[in-house]
């Protein structure tokens, strides 16, 4: 089925700034997520939605597709998904396959310049093969288990459960924890149907656009790394020198 990677890169950072750009391993941070997807088998288009002409020029010289974003979806406070809807709904004006309902949209952050080899195939072929709504990537939490999570009263230094009455749920040993993930930004797909919303009876919601039928694929803790901080550029940095990538 066609599908349409769509990456998404603003211009604006204020954690890191300009961030989409900044230089990982000898190339553009946004060069390595428009490389994945153009190496995923499941990829029939990429198509970055950006408001930066640097971010485009990048894009432009390795293959990719460029729909020009507006300013009122580039703003920090911004939805994804807007943003995501206006792209498919321009990229569809020049490719109707964009418009078709089932067909999987890959939404990528052009921030995330590490992910497992082969992760965004893992994902298209698990909405097609089981007619999910969307599918998104997880890693386990690891030692920042919600048992674990507690309040801290910032006067007193008195320390509570974050929910219930036991502090860490009497459990000390991490391999004791129950399994639980995060979504890790490395991938998610949506169908078209579940993106603009024309699924009866989801209620609203800033994640209404995930659809009902939501999967879930899970990598291996620290295998994505989503840029936010100067920590992060480091880390990924080292991660893209090293023989395994």
């Amino acid at each position: 089925m066609p599908t349409l990677a769509l990456i998404l890169a603003r211009a604006g950072s204020k954690g890191v700034p300009r961030k989409n750009a900044a230089l990982i391993a000898g190339k553009p941070c946004i060069a390595w997520t428009i490389d994945a997807a153009k190496s995923a088998s499941t990829i029939t288009r990429t198509v970055l939605s950006t408001d930066d002409a640097a971010l485009a020029a990048i894009a432009r010289s390795l293959g990719a597709e460029v729909i020009q974003r507006p300013a009122n979806l580039a703003s920090d406070t911004a939805r994804i998904d807007d943003a995501a809807r206006h792209a498919v709904t321009e990229t569809a004006r020049l490719w109707p396959a964009a418009a078709e309902p089932n067909s999987p949209i890959v939404i990528l952050y052009g921030n995330v310049p590490v992910r497992p080899p082969g992760l965004i195939d893992r994902a298209v072929k698990l909405l097609l093969s089981s007619g999910a709504d969307s599918v998104q990537s997880y890693a386990p939490v690891g030692k920042f288990h919600p048992w674990w999570t507690a309040r801290v009263d910032p006067d007193s230094g008195a320390v509570r459960p974050w929910e219930g009455d036991t502090l860490n749920h009497n459990v000390f040993r991490r391999q004791d924890l129950p399994s639980a993930h995060i979504p890790d930004g490395g991938v998610l797909v949506v169908t078209r149907r579940a993106l603009f919303c024309e699924i009866p009876g989801i209620p609203p919601g800033p994640h209404a656009f995930f659809g009902r039928d939501r999967r879930g694929i899970i990598n291996p803790e620290g295998a994505v790394i989503d840029i936010d901080s100067a920590t992060d550029l480091l880390v990924a940095d080292a991660m893209l020198r090293s023989a395994a990538y």
